[in-house]
């Protein structure tokens, strides 16, 4: 990757008053932001180097860069050329082609990134912060620079914030929540950071927010009743559902403190679960047949779905099969509810696309420095990606299904209008 600052007005004067800055700029932010971009790269690619195609060649690959193009920054427009991703693999919900985006610095860019959800990301990267001023100069403008003082000082104000955060009163209600366990290791610690992470609807306008975020131990169910304990001291009311991976200690913990929620188990970790029990030669057909529960037209076909794989699989690989038959009702919960939601009802991806840039890529050397530190970084990450989250599908059906509204095969069930009214029964 190769970055340039462009300055017409102290071109032919080598000593104007933006040489200093631009020299930063070119010694400082071209590393670290190469390093940031080549780092997002490889722990994507790294993440993926166990899915391969039928010939075992890998589905992710690195495929040379893009071309260049032009950000306007603080210090000037600054020419940018990033390395590209080759990903083959599909969406199993939408049939597309899945892509990389890169968080530091999306396709779409044309400005740089505001400097809240730049600095947490090279934090999580794990730049050391005695880097970060010739790196964010160009975002922030500052002639000061940003020394490690600064930045200590910022982190302990985003742990103040990420505190207070966790103590706000809860007002709205929420019809859906997707809940997870997000793993990232501390560098001053052995023991990883396991951040329990509640995304929530709101059931008045569809939109999605963070309602928690704390450290605690992800198949823990004290952990969690302990979370959902507090968001219930502080006004939370019972969801109308809730979406994650059974593998969580959530599901007691729901069940305790907001037994009337409902429980729809994430259907990309029980796909990888499924899998992980059966020979990858069998991956291909039996990835296809689990597409075709999930992606049913309805909750009768699914069962159908479900009959077929059993069949097909039941003999050879029973541990495999099971591992959908008896979360079935869990597993099939959602078709219980508007089919314009289930795309968003079916995995937690709200939560994994997230953390994509954080998760599984921090190594004991270089995360964040303590846990509490951890927390604000990834408490920053998810304030500035909510700005951009959007409203799910039909978000005015929220309401309905707050309210009980039922659902019959993802439509709104209409009583019979012919049939006749007590009065004229009598």
């Amino acid at each position: 990757m190769s970055l340039t600052v462009v300055n017409p007005e102290d071109a032919s004067n080598p000593s104007g008053p933006s040489s200093l800055l631009d020299q930063l700029v070119r010694d400082g932010a071209r590393q670290m932001l190469a390093a940031a971009l080549q780092a997002e790269v490889a722990a994507y690619i790294a993440a993926h180097t166990d899915q391969v195609d039928q010939n075992g060649h890998r589905l992710v690959v690195r495929n040379g860069y893009h071309g260049e193009r032009e950000v306007m920054t603080a210090a000037g427009a600054v020419t940018v050329k990033a390395p590209r991703v080759n990903d083959k693999r599909t969406d199993p919900d939408t049939g597309e082609r899945r892509r990389f985006a890169s968080s530091i610095l999306p396709a779409w860019a044309r400005k740089s990134p505001e400097i809240t959800a730049v600095l947490p990301l090279l934090y999580l990267h794990g730049l050391s912060t005695g880097d970060f001023g010739p790196a964010l100069e160009q975002f922030l403008g500052s002639g000061a620079g940003m020394s490690a003082a600064t930045i200590s000082r910022l982190t302990k104000q985003w742990q103040s914030e990420a505190a207070a955060f966790g103590q706000r009163d809860i007002t709205a209600d929420y019809v859906y929540v997707w809940v997870d366990g997000i793993h990232l290791n501390v560098r001053l610690e052995q023991e990883k950071l396991c951040l329990l992470v509640m995304i929530g609807v709101r059931a008045d306008n569809g939109g999605k927010e963070l309602i928690a975020i704390d450290d605690g131990y992800r198949e823990s169910t004290e952990s969690w009743a302990d979370l959902l304990r507090s968001c219930k001291r502080r006004g939370m009311a019972a969801p109308t559902l809730a979406v994650g991976d059974g593998a969580l200690g959530f599901w007691a913990a729901v069940r305790e403190v907001f037994p009337t929620t409902a429980e729809q188990r994430c259907w990309f970790h029980k796909q990888a679960n499924v899998l992980a029990a059966m020979p990858k030669s069998a991956h291909p057909n039996a990835n296809a047949a689990l597409k075709e529960i999930y992606n049913a037209e309805d909750l009768d076909h699914a069962k159908e779905a479900v009959a077929a794989f059993e069949e097909a699989y039941g003999a050879k690989y029973p541990k495999a099969v099971s591992k959908i038959t008896h979360d079935l009702d869990v597993l099939l919960e959602f078709y219980r509810y508007p089919a314009e939601h289930w795309v968003h009802l079916r995995t937690t991806n709200p939560i994994e696309s997230t953390f994509a840039t954080v998760r599984l890529r921090t190594k004991v050397t270089k995360g964040p420095g303590s846990r509490a530190a951890g927390i604000a970084m990834a408490y920053k990450l998810i304030e500035a990606a909510q700005s951009r989250w959007r409203a799910i599908n039909a978000p005015h059906l929220a309401a309905l299904v707050h309210a009980g509204t039922t659902f019959k095969n993802g439509v709104l069930d209409k009583p019979d209008d012919a049939s006749p009214s007590h009065e004229e029964a009598a």
